[in-house]
């Protein structure tokens, strides 16, 4: 029996856009309340939330088979890798990648030996199903989905040598990261900063890897679909309660 199917690869790769939001709030419940909302994927967020490993795979665990489960770790450390991927979770996102041999370091990190570095723990690992998937290392490293986050002038001027890298399935670009890098804090909306979220976005679906990005506007996940993009955040737990609940509070004090 071989490693489970990697589903939203498999979208990705067949150029379907592919919507999902970030789960922020390390809770199981919201995820398995938004795990039946519809979207294609639901991001497990280590930087930015307070998703450690327990959180991560008691979220992993209620969400199931419902949608594609994502998760992005608070940096790119191979220890971190391997203990996500031994949750059974597929697909990462590494933040802040900033050089080709970073990028490198994660692509080892992401497979079993001679092509990576992963430790062959299978035997105890949920991924496995704690060993009874008997063809799980041999079939594992083809299900496993890269998404390298490059959010940085650093990063821009690595990109080239990363697009051209094997085992990267894909780049997402972090517009507010970048805009503070470029000098426009809190505005990535700034002429500067579009202009090269959109250069690096045609440049790494012209090498034929998984673009992504993260956008609260639904216009702009049009105009990004419409470019090319798959991989496509269009918002997160903590937004949807904050702007659910202030619009609550001003339709009631306003009738």
């Amino acid at each position: 029996m071989p490693a489970p199917t990697n589903h939203l690869k498999a979208a990705l790769r067949a150029g379907v856009p592919q919507y999902g939001i970030w789960l922020n709030l390390a809770s199981p419940y919201t995820a398995e309340l938004l795990s039946g909302a519809g979207f294609d994927w639901l991001l497990i967020d280590g930087e930015h939330g307070p998703n450690l490993i327990p959180q991560m795979l008691a979220q992993a665990q209620t969400i199931g088979s419902r949608t594609s489960v994502v998760v992005r770790p608070p940096q790119g450390e191979v220890w971190m890798i391997k203990q996500i991927l031994d949750l059974g979770v597929q697909t990462i996102l590494v933040p802040m990648i900033e050089s080709a041999e970073h990028a490198a370091e994660m692509v080892r990190a992401m497979r079993y030996p001679p092509e990576g570095v992963r430790g062959m723990g299978a035997g105890v690992a949920r991924a496995a199903d704690f060993g009874r998937i008997s063809d799980y290392i041999a079939s594992a490293n083809a299900q496993t989905c890269l998404l390298l986050q490059v959010e940085s002038r650093a990063g821009l001027a690595a990109l080239p040598a990363i697009l051209a890298m094997d085992g990267v399935d894909g780049v997402f670009i972090g517009p507010a990261d970048l805009a503070a890098d470029m000098g426009f804090p809190g505005d990535s909306a700034a002429p500067q900063v579009q202009s090269a979220i959109d250069e690096a976005l045609g440049a790494i679906v012209a090498a034929g890897k998984m673009a992504g990005i993260l956008t609260f506007d639904p216009a702009a996940a049009k105009r990004y679909a419409a470019m090319g993009v798959t991989f496509l955040g269009v918002g997160g737990d903590i937004g949807l309660l904050v702007t659910a609940a202030a619009k609550l509070v001003a339709d009631v004090r306003g009738a």
